[in-house]
C-alpha cells in the first residue's frame, strides 16, 4: 500500500525550499529582524518591492494575514528565534513557511524555509510562478537583513530576467521597484 494514500496526500508534491544567510551578527540581533516582521517597523521584510506582510494581530499564534495572494496564519513563535506560517491560500499550498535564527558562536545564520505538499493546479502554478518570485523576494529580505545589520554588500542582488518578467506581466500594486 502507498503510504501517502493513507494520509490522504495522494496526487501532492512535496516542496522544501531553503534560502539562508550567515550573518556576522549576535543571534539576538538577527532574531529582532524575525520580531519586527508584520509590523509598522518591519526590518525585514522587502515591502518597498514586493507586497507588505499585514498580520491582523501581529505575530501572536493564530493571527491571520499574508502578502499579495499569499495567505496564512501564524502557527509557532518563539521570540528572536523563530516564527513559522501555515498556508491558507492559495488552493493546494498545504504546508508551512517559517524564518529562523541558526546561532553559530557569536554569529548567526537567518533561515527561510518552506515546507508544503502541492495539490491540484497548485502543482504548475508553483513551479511556473510562485517559486521564483518567492525566492527572488526572500534574497530581497536577507539582503534587507544584512543592511538593517550594517553588514554586507548592502547592494540588492539583480533579478533574474524571468522573475522581472512575471512581475511585468502580473503588474501587481505595491511591486514599485525595477531593475
Amino acid at each position: 500500500m502507498n503510504t501517502d494514500d493513507a494520509h490522504g496526500e495522494r496526487d501532492q508534491k512535496r516542496t522544501l525550499v531553503i534560502r539562508e544567510r550567515s550573518l556576522p551578527a549576535r543571534p539576538d540581533e538577527v532574531g529582532a529582524l524575525i520580531d519586527s516582521l508584520g509590523s509598522r517597523n518591519d526590518l525585514l521584510w522587502p515591502r518597498d518591492a514586493w507586497p507588505s506582510m499585514r498580520l491582523d494581530s501581529g505575530l501572536d499564534v493564530g493571527s491571520a494575514g499574508g502578502h499579495g495572494p499569499i495567505r496564512y496564519t501564524v502557527e509557532a513563535y518563539d521570540p528572536a528565534r523563530r516564527v513559522r506560517f501555515r498556508f491558507t491560500a492559495p488552493r493546494g499550498f498545504n504546508g508551512t513557511h517559517e524564518f529562523d535564527v541558526v546561532p553559530s558562536g557569536e554569529h548567526a545564520t537567518l533561515r527561510h524555509v518552506i515546507d508544503m505538499r502541492l495539490a491540484g493546479l497548485a502543482r504548475l502554478s508553483w513551479p511556473a510562478v510562485y517559486s521564483p518570485l518567492h525566492d527572488a523576494l526572500i534574497e530581497d529580505a536577507l539582503d534587507r537583513a544584512e543592511s538593517a545589520l550594517g553588514v554586507g554588500a548592502g547592494q540588492r542582488r539583480r533579478w533574474s530576467p524571468r522573475v522581472r518578467a512575471l512581475r511585468r506581466v502580473l503588474g501587481r500594486p505595491g511591486l514599485r521597484r525595477t531593475r
